[in-house]
């Protein structure tokens, strides 16, 4: 082998490293923090980078994975990688124990969704970021619910998600990460917190059903009574409508009958005119009538006879004048 062809080998070899190592490929969303001589040099952006090797060197970040095992466990694991994923990662955290204001010990895990916006600071301003993110949250957390009680706690969790939100997100900004949001999961309290809970609220139900179902039958014996109300004033209202219409008969059937009596009086009156005095036929008459009256019944065994029976007779007997004129 000459000098020329071990030249050409070393020189293909030369290329085929450089082009292994040299050349990176850098996927859409990550990026890759390039040291040269251990001093950062540039952040290589997606598509075809390249690089001098064994000078320029990419720094490695540690990055935090979750796996679940053949019982359906979930396990943490750390793995150092030389890229960065800038899409938005969740972190769920596994469940941690929290003592209240009101000093009950709760199970509450939650979930952690950011996004790094400063890779170089990601990389240089904390030297283990998932880590570091999850010991912030735990502790974080440890603080927002020691400072609200137990029933505050379970009512409250979009204030408490707003509270970890904010707080992390100002702690994490020198890391150069954004926390866009963070959610509870579970809250658990322990096994007779529960089934006290649950007993106060069985009787709540019960107490909100007697009070619907007592008011419920208020405004049915309500609606009763307005009901009865109006039908007795309908009902007098009709009894009012009927006797004023029976009174105004009973006006109009007296003005017929003294209608038709004073025609009738008027008509004997210029018949009798001529033969002798009508008044002392229509008292005869008047008279007959009366005693008529002081007579009948079905069971009247007393016969009473006027004072003078001569009065009578006077009258008959005027009554027997006047019809023979």
């Amino acid at each position: 082998m000459n000098a020329t062809t071990l030249i050409l080998i070393l020189l293909a070899v030369f290329v085929i490293v450089f082009a292994a190592v040299g050349i990176r490929i850098v996927q859409q969303s990550q990026t890759i923090i390039v040291e040269r001589l251990g001093k950062y040099h540039r952040t290589l952006t997606s598509g075809i980078n390249i690089i001098i090797p064994i000078i320029d060197q990419p720094r490695k970040i540690i990055w935090r994975y979750v796996r679940e095992d053949f019982d359906g466990r979930q396990i943490v694991h750390f793995k150092t990688k030389d890229r960065i994923d800038l899409r938005e990662t969740v972190y769920d955290f596994p469940r941690q124990n929290v003592i209240t204001k009101d000093n009950v010990g709760t199970e509450i895990n939650a979930l952690l969704y950011f996004q790094i916006m400063d890779p170089i600071k990601a990389m240089y301003e904390i030297e283990n970021l998932p880590d570091a993110i999850e010991k912030l949250t735990q502790t974080t957390l440890r603080n927002v619910i020691g400072e609200m009680d137990l029933d505050e706690t379970l009512s409250s969790r979009d204030t408490i998600n707003s509270k970890l939100r904010i707080i992390l997100d100002e702690a994490t900004n020198k890391w150069g990460v954004k926390v866009n949001r963070v959610e509870l999961q579970d809250i658990n309290p322990p096994r007779d917190i529960r089934d006290a809970m649950e007993k106060q609220m069985r009787a709540e139900r019960d107490r909100r059903a007697k009070i619907l179902e007592a008011e419920g039958s208020k405004k049915s014996m309500i609606l009763e009574a307005e009901g009865f109300k109006e039908s007795q004033i309908n009902k007098a209202e009709g009894e009012k409508q009927a006797e004023i219409l029976r009174a105004e008969g009973d006006a109009m059937a007296r003005v017929k009958r003294a209608e038709g009596e004073a025609e009738a009086i008027l008509k004997v009156t210029e018949a009798i005119a001529k033969n002798g005095d009508p008044i002392n036929y229509l008292v005869a008459m008047k008279y007959l009538e009366t005693f008529k009256e002081m007579v009948s019944g079905e069971d009247n065994k007393t016969v009473y006879m006027p004072y003078e029976a001569s009065g009578i007779l006077s009258s008959i007997g005027g009554i027997k004048d006047l019809l023979k004129g």
